[in-house]
């Protein structure tokens, strides 16, 4: 876990002055894949694994810019014109300043430092975090208000029109409006949520399976590309839906003629992932982790064979997870083609399932996993 007296410290080192520290969350999704950018549900909780801003005013227009993780300083003028991203870390600090100045913010120049314990590349949502953080940091130290609805839309555009990846709303949303206790059903088209309490006789173990496949990012715009598709093929016969969200399983059924063999597969996952996120919340509202944990293995079963976006050492992971004593459930969590795992387990078998899951995927693939709980956390805050 990432010391914030370290963290302080550092920055006092690099830039002698005292900052005050912003904290964002990580996020698991417990179920609702890929659904976000087509209007619909997801269920995602916070993590204690986080990205940490620290912040100090300048008395310029200037913002420098040091990633501990990355040991490297970068330098922005805020009022440079025409930004373009460098391909970089950075481009996720930078797009959200640009967002903010293109939004009529006015940001004050800063130092920051940035450091984080949120695994890079493991479907954690490292970059929202990163993104919120900074972002909630480059307000607050303007005097702005901070809207955490409205920051987060902002994180999301910097993301899609900045760095490039065309997510969902999810992974900002939950950063901004995360809470201790509970994971947030999320609706990603009116943004209405309500929180969904997590019975506290039960953990969530997330597995990072240390891979990472370096298309992930090319094939989320592609399966994006393949459901907005499916829409305008499926309005033809349907002429008021807008997006995935409004279409059941029944109709795509009875119009799947207006598909190809493919795009109906993405279809499907997406239409039936919204009946069983709705499921899902409803039934880890009522205590009933059975079912929960079904309409989790369902999901993954999904994301494989519909979506395609699972790969054999996230399918090895799940298969680990659910055969583990003391499991309700496991799927993939995340944007696919590596990342982590997401399991519901009861309290007292974790240290068994730890060592089980982590020997058997050795076993299976020569990797050491990295698996850790946590517990559902809070949203961005000032934490110093």
């Amino acid at each position: 876990m990432t010391s914030i007296a370290q963290t302080i410290a550092e920055f006092r080192r690099l830039f002698g002055s005292e900052p005050k520290v912003y904290r964002a969350p990580g996020r698991v999704n417990l179920i609702g894949e890929h659904t976000d950018y087509n209007d619909g549900f997801v269920l995602p909780a916070a993590l204690e694994l986080a990205t940490y801003a620290a912040i100090a005013p300048r008395d310029d227009r200037t913002l420098r810019v040091h990633s501990l993780l990355m040991d490297e300083t970068v330098t922005f003028d805020l009022d440079e014109a025409d930004a373009k991203p460098r391909n970089q870390w950075n481009d996720y600090v930078r797009g959200v300043a640009v967002v903010f100045a293109s939004a009529g913010h006015r940001l004050a120049g800063a130092d920051l430092l940035i450091d984080s314990d949120v695994p890079l590349g493991a479907g954690l949502s490292s970059s929202a975090a990163l993104e919120v953080a900074v972002g909630y940091a480059l307000l607050t130290n303007s005097g702005l208000d901070v809207d955490l609805t409205r920051l987060a839309l902002a994180c999301q555009r910097a993301e899609n029109e900045f760095v490039g990846m065309r997510c969902g709303i999810m992974d900002q949303f939950i950063a901004c409006h995360g809470a201790a206790g509970h994971a947030l059903l999320i609706d990603c088209r009116t943004l209405d949520h309500r929180l969904v309490p997590v019975d506290p006789r039960v953990r969530l173990v997330i597995c990072n399976t240390m891979v990472h496949h370096e298309h992930a990012a090319g094939e989320y715009n592609l399966r994006r590309r393949d459901c907005e598709e499916g829409v305008k093929r499926l309005a033809k016969a349907l002429p008021g839906i807008k997006a995935l969200r409004d279409v059941t399983l029944d109709q795509l059924d009875r119009h799947a003629d207006l598909l190809t063999p493919v795009i109906y597969r993405r279809c499907r996952h997406v239409v039936s992932e919204n009946e069983r996120t709705l499921r899902a919340a409803d039934a880890l509202e009522a205590g009933d982790l059975g079912l929960f944990g079904r309409l989790m293995g369902e999901s993954h079963a999904s994301m494989r064979d519909d979506f395609e976006i699972s790969c054999r050492e996230v399918d090895v992971m799940v298969a680990l997870n659910a055969a583990a004593d003391g499991v309700y459930g496991a799927r993939m969590t995340g944007g696919g083609f590596g990342g982590s795992t997401i399991s519901l387990v009861e309290a007292n078998a974790v240290g068994a399932f730890t060592r089980s899951v982590a020997s058997g995927y050795h076993a299976a693939t020569g990797l050491e996993p990295q698996v850790f709980t946590s517990p559902p956390a809070a949203g961005v805050g000032a934490v110093a």
